[in-house]
């Protein structure tokens, strides 16, 4: 799942305490984690009402409500995160004054709740009442070195985690929470909020980190210890593997639900790597193009057939994929194969080993054209061959692709998810 948001500012946590090796059993007492070698990042605090937790969907979710109604008088608020939630039929939005979920198909804002402060994180979990919350901007709702559980049945938080430096994103599977920091991740469990592993990464200031969503166990991706390697963490058969992804940093990388195939892309932003997380090889690689650019995010459509990817280029590119994540082949799927649209450089390939490696690469099917330098992130519809785009600026599109022909994608429709509810 792809999250962009803006960093915050420096958080003095007036209420911070070293932490200590001795834990409470108590879920309604903080309990201390960690130890003085790991003091500028390790956990040192965690807080749950246990009998109050209660995880449901949210009713919420099939209604549109609101806290508040801002008049259309007042000023929009500032964009401070983007992230879509698991399957991608909802996103959240964090803002200077609050948070706002909203439907993708058909686009609606489901419900906001406002505080005033800001909120630079907002995690969902598919479409239940829990939420993972972490302050930002320039006057935070909640310190930017806490996680806080938000029950939207109760409208407060249950329960938080509390860190020394500052969160930079958060993963939520059904049984899982994964924060990351600037250079370590530590995964809890969900219920009680135990903590079952830690891990130390390369310097990862985008909070880079995937999980799996699948029923089995969970496989969880993250940087590695050096530029340009990714971890890869199989839980069920406690195996991690090790990848060198490409020469230069990881800027973005994308699992398939399941935990099966890994996308990745580095600060260079040319190529695009999909990597079999079980061993670790190279299953295909695609050309975004040939000049430098910034990658913003990575999707995989629900069977690994597409894959889309957007950059600071302002253009949303969707490539065909050659491997498939168990998907059994359909008569569908397979003339999909057949009659995949291919560049014109692609018949090249035929002098793979005399022609420079660029021009046998492997472009783009479709693309959509955007506003180039405004951050946008990327996923595909649940209408068949379509895609989702929200944009840093407020903006939704919902465009779709032809998949023999390629081309230029259609835009089906756009929204600005920032006005006030009125306007829908």
């Amino acid at each position: 799942m792809t999250t962009v948001s803006t960093p915050s500012p420096p958080w003095l946590n007036p209420d911070s305490t070293p932490a200590s090796d001795s834990a409470s059993t108590s879920p309604s007492h903080h309990r201390d984690r960690g130890d003085d070698a790991e003091s500028l990042d390790s956990f040192s605090s965690m807080t749950l009402n246990s009998e109050e937790f209660n995880l449901n969907p949210n009713p919420n979710l099939n209604i549109q409500t609101h806290t508040t109604s801002p008049s259309a008088t007042t000023p929009p608020p500032s964009l401070l995160h983007l992230s879509f939630n698991q399957d991608h039929a909802c996103f959240a939005v964090g803002t200077d004054r609050g948070f706002l979920i909203l439907n993708c198909d058909p686009f609606r804002e489901i419900f906001r709740r406002d505080f005033d402060r800001g909120v630079a994180v907002v995690e969902m979990l598919f479409r239940c009442n829990i939420l993972a919350l972490v302050g930002g901007g320039p006057d935070p709702q909640y310190p930017p070195n806490k996680v806080m559980i938000w029950d939207d049945h109760q409208g407060r938080c249950i329960g938080e985690l509390s860190f020394r430096s500052d969160v930079r994103s958060v993963r939520l599977r059904r049984d899982r929470i994964v924060v990351v920091l600037e250079q370590k991740i530590f995964v809890y469990n969900f219920v009680d909020l135990k903590l079952m592993h830690q891990i130390e990464t390369f310097a990862n200031p985008k909070g880079l980190c995937a999980v799996s969503q699948g029923a089995g166990s969970m496989v969880l991706v993250c940087p590695g210890l050096q530029k340009g390697q990714v971890r890869i963490e199989h839980y069920a058969s406690k195996r991690t593997k090790f990848v060198m992804a490409h020469d230069s940093r990881i800027a973005c990388f994308a699992l398939t639900q399941d935990g099966s195939l890994l996308a990745t892309a580095s600060s260079k932003g040319t190529l695009v790597r999909i990597f079999n997380t079980v061993d670790g090889t190279l299953r295909q690689e695609v050309r975004r193009g040939a000049d430098r650019a910034e990658i913003y995010s990575l999707a995989f459509s629900s069977n690994a057939e597409w894959l889309a990817v957007s950059s600071d280029k302002g253009t949303v590119h969707v490539f065909g994929l050659k491997v498939n994540s168990g998907v059994k082949d359909t008569p569908t799927r397979i003339a999909s194969n057949v009659t995949r649209p291919t560049s014109p450089s692609s018949s090249l390939s035929l002098f793979k080993g005399v022609l420079p490696k660029y021009f046998s690469s492997e472009w783009s099917v479709a693309q959509f054209r955007l506003v180039e330098g405004t951050q946008y992130i990327v996923a595909f519809g649940h209408q068949k061959n379509t895609v989702v785009i929200l944009g840093m600026d407020g903006s939704f599109y919902r465009c779709q692709f032809d998949p023999v022909n390629g081309g230029e994608m259609a835009q089906l429709e756009y929204h600005n998810c920032l006005k006030p509810p009125s306007v829908f």
